[in-house]
């Protein structure tokens, strides 16, 4: 009669940002010799895992069974996907053959996640950094991850990370020989890095460089529209040199969503400063937004806590643009699915930029616009009224004159970052008990509780809402923009001019 032996080794399943214990149990013998099965709902990756293993097992010196081999993934509701199972399905086989020897107690705390080449070296794979936390939030001892995913693990603190080259490496320590030397923990450095563009090399725009400098205060979107060549893009790639460096709570969220990506450069361990973004227009929908059929971060995720520059804004496909509605509005961007929805943080800055119209010339001073007036209606269209209510600020970039062209930036990117900076910790200590980080994420109740206005204030306000045509939405913006203005200038309470500078903002002939 054939004996039947069995064995069960911990790994975990990345759905969204969240990682989830899985249980990899083998089964040996009894029924058809020499079949290898994989059950527990399995994708065609975790399917394939078969072969990887049984050559991995050979090729580590050891001797693939030639009974029958069942591998189950438990819980058998939840969908596996992936090669991070390969790692646990070889020890849970070498387990059950009695290769290697665990104490079970030391097992039930103990994570193993990896791919095996077919030589058993074992390759990277994505979200380490999520597994390694949950790990820590749920009391386990220590976490097996390939050597290549090392630098992300050791970012969690309380928790032994055994990094192994290869499946060879991993059995021996597990059998109390040659033993692998845990992975010290490594706090996370923020080493200042100078931005690549800087304000002063700028020419002029000192009317954009001022409204810059409020979207990155208050962390608003903003709308740049001007004439081909005016600076629009040279003036967002600067942005980024003005904004305030990441907090350690910031680069973790950050580092876990690239990890979960595959977005992590190889051997970078975290995210250390605000993410630019900058996808081409011809990006698709699920690029953008995120999903797929496992569904993954896409650009808005990626550009959490930083910015989403979104060049050419009106050659966007219209889907692609009202699918930033809700990511815009919320903050987070919910993925459904027939079995599952999944919620990934999207809390970034929109920088957009435009032509006035399909030739970019319109209103230009100089050079004729060769659209006509069905051309510049089709591109504007592109751009719906729920799109544009979400933005804070709408910029017209005009063509520089000579003067202007042959003179340096009068102000550096340290100097305005210097006023960010200051702004944010007006902020930070406005919000201490509130779910708040900036004023772009006020609520209405958080508006009125922090935006109060004097009598002479509330009658400009009720002015420019009937010229302007604002809506309850444009308008709850405007007072955002004027408490970032008043933390700029130093203002306990919204001023008249605070106010005024904030609607100067809202869209002119050139947008919109």
């Amino acid at each position: 009669m054939i004996s039947i032996m069995s064995s069960k080794i911990l790994s975990t399943a990345i759905i969204g940002l969240e990682a989830v214990e899985v249980e990899v149990e083998a089964d040996i013998g009894g029924g058809e010799l020499g079949s290898f099965s994989i059950v527990g709902l399995p994708d065609m990756a975790v399917s394939e895992a078969k072969e990887r293993v049984r050559s991995a097992i050979k090729n580590s010196g050891f001797e693939f069974p030639r009974l029958k081999v069942t591998v189950n993934l438990a819980p058998a509701n939840l969908k596996k996907h992936g090669p991070v199972y390969d790692l646990p399905i070889a020890l849970s086989i070498l387990s059950a053959l009695g290769k290697i020897k665990i104490v079970p107690e030391v097992l039930a705390k103990t994570w193993f996640i990896g791919e095996l080449a077919l030589d058993g070296t074992l390759r990277s794979v994505d979200g380490v950094l999520a597994a390694a936390g949950k790990a820590q939030e749920l009391g386990l001892e220590a976490m097996f991850v390939p050597e290549s995913n090392a630098h992300e693990a050791k970012l969690i603190n309380n928790l032994e990370i055994f990094a192994g080259a290869n499946l060879r490496q991993i059995t021996d320590h597990l059998s109390g020989k040659n033993l692998i030397t845990p992975t010290a923990f490594e706090a996370i450095l923020f080493e200042a890095k100078s931005a690549p563009w800087d304000f002063s090399q700028i020419s002029g725009q000192d009317h954009a460089k001022r409204a810059l400098t409020i979207a990155a205060a208050g962390a608003h979107n903003i709308l740049m529209s001007g004439p081909p060549g005016s600076g629009k893009t040279m003036l967002a790639r600067a942005l980024p040199s003005i904004l305030p460096d990441l907090t350690l709570d910031e680069a973790l969220e950050l580092t876990r969503i690239y990890s979960v990506a595959g977005a992590l450069a190889p051997g970078q361990a975290v995210i250390n400063s605000r993410p630019w973004r900058s996808p081409h227009h011809s990006s698709s929908v699920p690029a953008i937004i995120g999903g797929g059929t496992w569904p993954k971060p896409g650009e808005v995720s990626l550009a959490h806590r930083g910015v989403l520059f979104l060049d050419e804004f009106g050659e966007f496909p219209r889907s692609v643009l009202e699918a930033l509605r809700q990511p815009l509005e919320d903050g987070v961007l919910t993925v459904a699915r027939a079995a599952t929805s999944l919620t990934f943080p999207a809390k970034f800055m929109l920088v957009a930029s435009m032509n006035p119209c399909p030739c970019g010339f319109l209103y230009d001073r100089e050079k004729p616009c060769r659209c006509t007036a069905g051309q510049v209606s089709a591109y504007r269209r592109k751009l719906s009224g729920p799109i544009l209510d979400r933005i804070d600020l709408y910029l017209e970039v005009p063509r520089l004159p000579f003067k202007e062209l042959d003179t340096k930036g009068l102000v550096s990117s340290w100097e305005l970052k210097e006023q960010v900076v200051k702004a944010r910790a007006i902020q930070a200590e406005r919000f201490a008990q509130t779910p708040f980080l900036t004023n772009e994420e006020m609520t209405v109740e958080g508006v009125r509780q922090f935006c109060r206005l004097d009598q002479d204030t509330r009658h400009l306000l009720e002015k420019s809402v009937e010229q302007l045509h604002l809506s309850p939405r444009s308008y709850f913006r405007v007072l955002k923009v004027a408490r970032t203005i008043a933390d700029l200038e130093g203002h306990d309470s919204l001023l008249l001019t605070d106010v005024a500078e904030a609607l100067q903002y809202r869209p002119g002939q050139n947008i919109g």
